[in-house]
């Protein structure tokens, strides 16, 4: 006989770990799946949404068209997922929410990376501002349109609290039972703090192989950190005539599993140390059980800082952002100044939302437009609008 999903959760998940039986259900009721956890349902909505497949061509650092080996959304989003289901197991959590969370996470992402949100926000300020958190979350509650009996993909509050990483106090009160820890300062599950650290172990340490191979930042300037530095020396020491290419994919190889591995043995004795008896004691906690140790947690802020100086500042990076945030801007006028030039669907959404909510309203179906385009689209998009030669 198979193995009922509620039964797998009995035998292989801590007590403090989230299980799909004691979930808090959807905004929708809907019969339990037959062979599936309810986070596994999530996880397969997810993955078969249009948002999950735009990330292919989303801009993770480098705008997709400049190379095919370059981080994309998708990619990003996969590795996170794999990062985090290694800890999860490690720390008996619950590897389906964990793999849901994951793999929607940035689903409300622009194109361009974070000079598309940050263009966005601009664009939306005087309307309610535009966060990806907190489009990720309208994306899977509101946007999708796959089922004949709801709108979004009606994802469980676990997989939906996971997914909203931050937002402000003035969002939190619009967002009822969702936003409640924000305003009173409790914990996520486990499992939404575990894909939160997991997301950025991913983007560090692949960022540096991106900044290396884009020629961006270089050796010489890694081995001035302590934490790579060591990593280098390490590598050098064990294989003295390894290519260059396979030197670095073995640096950070040793990155990820450096970092991991204290993510999980810190988290482990703060787990036993506060020794939660339920996933409500976790929410209780006064902050987040998962964290890294003191030491890496200095390597890895090391890390992010020479990353924010010499690759996300880097000039070719900053040029190609200040161009897409131009891409992003002209868009949204263009759209917001005479909703018809979208497409029907969205033309029509527009009115409708504005007829109910004013300008906001329209403002807010034009950011949904131009947050769910790919890279290559909004580039057409620009250049249909803007180019007499483009008659279409």
């Amino acid at each position: 006989m198979p193995t009922a999903p509620q039964d797998r959760d009995r035998l292989l998940l801590a007590q403090y770990a989230t299980a799909w039986s004691h979930s808090r259900g959807r905004l929708r009721e809907e019969p339990p799946p037959t062979y599936r956890s309810e986070f596994q349902r999530d996880r397969d909505r997810i993955i078969h949404s249009k948002a999950f497949r735009r990330l292919e061509y989303k801009t993770q650092v480098f705008v997709n068209h400049e190379g095919d080996l370059f981080r994309t959304r998708l990619t990003h989003t996969l590795e996170v997922a794999q990062i985090a289901r290694t800890m999860a197991r490690a720390l008996a959590l619950n590897e389906d929410l964990v793999e849901a969370i994951a793999l929607a996470h940035d689903l409300g992402h622009t194109p361009f990376g974070h000079a598309g949100q940050d263009a966005l926000n601009e664009c939306m300020r005087d309307f309610g501002g535009f966060e990806h958190n907190l489009q990720s979350l309208r994306v899977v509650d509101e946007l999708e349109q796959r089922y004949a009996e709801f709108d979004g993909l009606n994802l469980t509050f676990e997989t939906r609290e996971g997914i909203l990483k931050r937002c402000s106090r003035r969002q939190a009160r619009t967002l009822g039972e969702l936003g409640q820890r924000f305003l009173e300062g409790t914990q996520p599950s486990l499992e939404a703090q575990l894909t939160n650290v997991a997301d950025e172990v991913a983007y560090n340490s692949h960022d540096v192989d991106d900044g290396l191979r884009a020629g961006f930042i270089d050796v010489a300037q890694l081995r001035e950190i302590p934490f790579t530095g060591a990593l280098f020396d390490e590598v050098d020491r064990n294989y003295a005539e390894l290519p260059p290419r396979r030197r670095i994919y073995e640096v950070v190889r040793r990155m990820i599993g450096i970092q991991v591995a204290d993510l999980v043995e810190s988290s482990a004795a703060r787990l036993a140390a506060a020794a939660p008896q339920s996933p409500v004691e976790v929410r209780d906690a006064a902050q987040s059980l998962i964290r890294f140790s003191d030491d890496m947690l200095a390597s890895h802020t090391a890390l992010k800082r020479f990353l924010f100086h010499h690759l996300y500042r880097h000039y070719r990076v900053y040029r190609m952002a200040e161009k897409s945030k131009g891409v992003v801007r002209a868009l949204f006028q263009a759209f917001f100044d005479d909703p018809a030039l979208m497409p029907p669907q969205e033309s029509a959404r527009a009115r409708s939302l504005e007829s109910a909510a004013g300008e906001n309203g329209r403002a807010r179906v034009v950011a949904d437009y131009v947050a769910g385009m790919t890279d290559r689209y909004a580039i057409a998009e620009y250049q249909r609008l803007r180019d007499p030669l483009h008659l279409t």
